[in-house]
């Protein structure tokens, strides 16, 4: 699988079980070594501020279990492994890099399959556009017996800030993406969820520093919305493990978490 399918429509499902000529290893294997930005050793920062992405990790570092939280009512699968997810969305670039390691043993889980979704600069969803203007509740979404959202239908053919990466040998993926803007009831935040091979491992979010979350949303495009009242600490999943490790990198950030979960 080279870069030249970077950006295509790949789907997961095909990833994980394997129905490929290549069979799940081989595929596994060739998707972390074309998808270069996985790789620790080729990620250069942008800036002398961003320091070393391996350095980052070693400052988030924990072998404490990640905390899982719901998916939320927006997620379906968007079928697409690629590293920019931004499809030209305005906002602050923000590089996330996620190291993904066994809660057990904190060695990381290569191959494993990481994917992020969030909302753009104005609060809205790919896929579903009209459904997240109105808010989740008000467009009628409803969480199941056990407090989860199902998988949604796609409302539209939009997918941008959606997309899955392999992790390598280190256990790291990278995106670049954009700073998540804000919608009523929520801070500010980046779901994820960890795949092994059929499973869904984890499922949780990533969130900011409030410091950081007002120099951004102070900027444009944010700051033509206003009325954010919903901050980390009032915030109904906060919790100070999903905080990502920020640093300024060129014309945006570099932010990078470990998530450490059951195998």
């Amino acid at each position: 699988m080279g870069h030249d399918h970077e950006g295509q429509r790949v789907s997961r499902r095909r990833l994980i079980t394997g129905i490929s000529s290549l069979g799940l290893g081989g595929l596994l294997a060739a998707c972390a070594k074309a998808e270069s930005t996985t790789s620790v050793a080729t990620i250069t920062p942008r800036a002398a501020t961003a320091g070393d992405v391996t350095a980052l990790f070693a400052e988030a570092r924990t072998c404490r279990m990640t905390t899982a939280v719901t998916q939320g009512p927006f997620y379906f699968d968007a079928d697409l492994v690629r590293g920019d997810i931004r499809e030209g969305k305005p906002g602050v670039r923000l590089r996330v890099a996620i190291k993904v390691q066994d809660g057990r043993t904190c060695r990381p889980l290569p191959n494993a399959v990481v994917e992020i979704w969030h909302c753009d600069a104005n609060g809205l969803y790919s896929g579903a556009e009209s459904l997240s203007t109105a808010g989740p509740l008000s467009a009628g979404f409803q969480p199941l017996e056990n407090g989860e959202f199902a998988d949604m239908k796609p409302a539209d053919r939009k997918r941008y800030l959606r997309g899955a990466q392999v992790a390598n040998a280190d256990g790291v993926v990278e995106f670049t993406t954009i700073w998540p803007g804000w919608y009523h009831g929520r801070t500010i935040h980046i779901h994820a969820m960890v795949h092994i091979a059929d499973q869904r491992v984890l499922t949780t979010q990533l969130m900011f520093d409030e410091t950081l979350n007002r120099k951004v949303m102070a900027t444009q495009p944010y700051a033509q919305r206003t009325g954010r009242k919903v901050f980390n600490a009032a915030d109904e999943d906060f919790d100070e493990s999903m905080l990502l490790t920020t640093v300024p990198d060129g014309d945006g950030y570099l932010a990078a978490i470990t998530l450490s979960t059951e195998t």
